[in-house]
């Protein structure tokens, strides 16, 4: 089976998808990161297609061929868990397997939080329980200086020109970033990047750093009203991700109030799905096939 590409209104707005897999089989939704796109999915998709689920993986709202509303209150998880829901809807469902990687981690935690009902299972890749990364940023040197970066990134005008500068040198080395530089494709990379530099487009994406995470409260904070949660939940976990450390992942246990296994990925940084694409499509299967 082969991937398409479909064009559906959720929430509003015109959003992308690619799908794969029997139109009447239980839906599996994906949800990406930044600053990447639907295409960060492609094996999972193929592997989930071909055990009989229905794959869904959108752009995100300001991503890709869907639509990006202009202003940083657009932006605000309100609006992207609203976002998931219609997209569950569009496509004529009532509820779905969640998994989310990265900024689609924290929109999928405050998902599942929010419609339990709607969520079959939960698997958040890369990202431990919100309250529990803001616990960890507080009080963890450690997760503090992973952070730092969100500093630049909500910095509105600034951010953008030292992303673009120099070909997108920046934006480009984000990929590298961690033990294996090399296993996001080039090609990937490169069409993640030029989707980027369509006008508005950064500026959408960097507005989910805007609209959530507060600096001066500290990075994070403005996340921890997330209370516990109800869906059966698995967390992937690289021991090497330069961006979210351990404190975070040992936290989450204590906001769980369902079913909940963490599964620790040695070696893996934060690129989940590159690195290690065929234990994270076994594990995502083990954790939907569980239920």
């Amino acid at each position: 089976m082969t991937a398409s590409q479909h064009m559906v209104k959720a929430n509003g707005l015109r959003f992308r998808a690619m799908v794969d897999g029997p139109a009447d089989a239980p839906m599996v939704l994906l949800l990406h990161g930044f600053p990447e796109g639907a295409e960060s999915w492609a094996h999972q998709m193929k592997g989930l297609a071909g055990a009989g689920f229905l794959a869904v993986a959108p752009d995100l709202r300001g991503y890709g061929l869907t639509e990006a509303p202009e202003g940083v209150d657009n932006y605000r998880l309100p609006h992207l868990v609203g976002d998931v829901r219609g997209l569950i809807e569009a496509f004529g469902r009532k509820e779905a397997h969640i998994a989310g990687h990265d900024w689609g981690a924290i929109v999928g935690w405050f998902f599942a939080g929010t419609y339990p009902e709607m969520t079959m299972t939960w698997t958040a890749l890369s990202v431990a329980h919100p309250a529990a990364v803001a616990k960890a940023s507080r009080e963890d040197p450690d997760q503090q200086a992973r952070s730092s970066y969100v500093g630049l990134f909500v910095q509105e005008g600034k951010a953008e020109h030292v992303l673009a500068r120099e070909d997108w040198m920046r934006l480009r080395a984000m990929y590298k970033f961690g033990p294996n530089p090399d296993t996001v494709p080039d090609a990937i990379v490169t069409h993640f990047v030029r989707s980027l530099q369509r006008p508005g487009r950064m500026t959408a994406a960097l507005n989910y750093y805007r609209a959530n995470l507060s600096v001066d409260g500290g990075a994070w904070s403005k996340l921890v009203e997330l209370g516990d949660i109800k869906p059966s939940t698995l967390l992937l976990w690289g021991d090497e991700d330069p961006a979210l450390g351990r404190r975070g992942v040992d936290e989450t246990p204590q906001f769980m109030s369902g079913p909940y296994r963490l599964e620790v990925l040695p070696g893996a940084g934060h690129w989940l799905q590159f690195e290690r694409p065929a234990e994270v499509t076994s594990e995502l299967l083990r954790h939907i096939r569980s239920e």
